[in-house]
């Protein structure tokens, strides 16, 4: 396949640079840059320095698959003249992830520059949405919060396990997840030895989150969700809190429950692993893998259950999942180029 990366400077464009160029059946021709047009990408970062990848302006050649990893508000303008082109589409911005381009632009501020062709983009969250995925032309590639937080909720929520609208989740993200851009917010002197909430109650991630879980419960979810921002380069730990399904068996049994359900759902998937009874998910346990953790305990005295959930931000929670999109739309099998499993044995 002839693959091409627009925005291959920033961290998510570096990693799909990393595991492009591992990609036994993908061939890069094609890095774009509009800052950086006519540089060697090693000037960008040294370290890959030989590779003799040069950067090039947004005039993009015939692809296979086009990988969009800029901001929100540039891929809706430049998509649909790709696609009758017969390029594959997947974005790694937040155009296509909400079916409502209103909620979009309530909560971006941004006009949206093409809602009729919403609808032709699927939700590429594969463990969740894989038949839905293959063949497709357009694919929006999940938030990095959403992701860590629907592979926790959304089989629970399709059993009817949790009520809907007592779900809390609290995100911490590693400093990556803002971006390369120069913010002082994110200078070393700033984030170091510091932790602070942020985007509370108002974080772009929220209506992704809802929709999908909307979409699980078959019923209006809302949630509190609160990220947090941690003195760390990647990935994300999410604590999820939720008041379980009223009836839900007895006291002894709700916990094997909510178990069983997530063993269920999982236990056929390479990336996501359901972890044993008294281990809980670690960032380091993805770090730098397409891997996702998670664990659950319910709480007798609260009749509440606490799901952690742990992934790398650039990885599972971009890059990795938008090869592993690649991967499904080309008919490819799905580990193909991301079989490293981290720090995890």
């Amino acid at each position: 396949m002839k693959v091409g990366i627009l925005g291959a400077t920033g961290y998510t464009g570096q990693e799909l640079l990393r595991l492009l160029n591992n990609h036994p059946e993908a061939e890069i021709v094609y890095l774009g840059s509009s800052s950086s047009a006519g540089k060697d990408i090693a000037a960008v970062y040294p370290h890959l320095s030989g590779c003799g990848y040069v950067l090039e302006d947004e005039c993009i050649p015939d692809l296979d698959v086009l990988f969009v990893a800029l901001p929100h508000g540039i891929a809706a303008a430049r998509v649909e003249p790709l696609l009758k082109r017969g390029i594959k589409v997947i974005d790694l911005g937040a155009d296509f992830r909400l079916r409502d381009s209103l909620e979009y632009e309530k909560w971006y501020k941004v006009k949206h520059a093409n809602p009729g062709i919403i609808s032709e983009a699927v939700y590429g969250l594969p463990e969740l949405y894989r038949d839905q995925i293959y063949g497709k032309s357009l694919v929006a590639n999940p938030g990095c919060y959403p992701t860590a937080s629907l592979l926790a909720l959304v089989p629970l929520l399709e059993e009817g396990l949790l009520q809907k609208q007592t779900i809390v989740i609290d995100a911490k993200s590693g400093v990556s997840g803002a971006g390369r851009g120069v913010n002082q917010a994110l200078h070393f002197s700033e984030v170091n030895e510091n932790f602070k909430a942020y985007g509370v109650a108002e974080h772009r991630h929220t209506p992704e989150i809802e929709q999908q879980l909307t979409f699980a419960a078959k019923n209006k979810v809302h949630v509190s969700f609160v990220p947090h921002l941690v003195p760390m380069t990647r990935g994300i730990l999410a604590t999820i809190y939720a008041q379980v399904a009223e009836g839900l068996g007895t006291e002894g049994q709700k916990e094997k429950i909510l178990r069983e359900c997530l063993k269920e759902a999982y236990q056929q998937e390479q990336f996501v692993h359901l972890l044993p009874e008294g281990v809980w998910p670690q960032t380091k346990y993805c770090y730098g893998s397409n891997h996702a953790f998670l664990q659950l305990k319910y709480d007798e005295r609260t009749g509440r259950v606490i799901i952690v959930s742990a992934i790398d931000n650039l990885v599972k929670g971009a890059s990795g999942q938008a090869v592993q999109n690649m991967n499904i739309i080309m008919g490819l099998p799905e580990g193909m180029g991301l079989a490293a499993r981290g720090m995890w044995p």
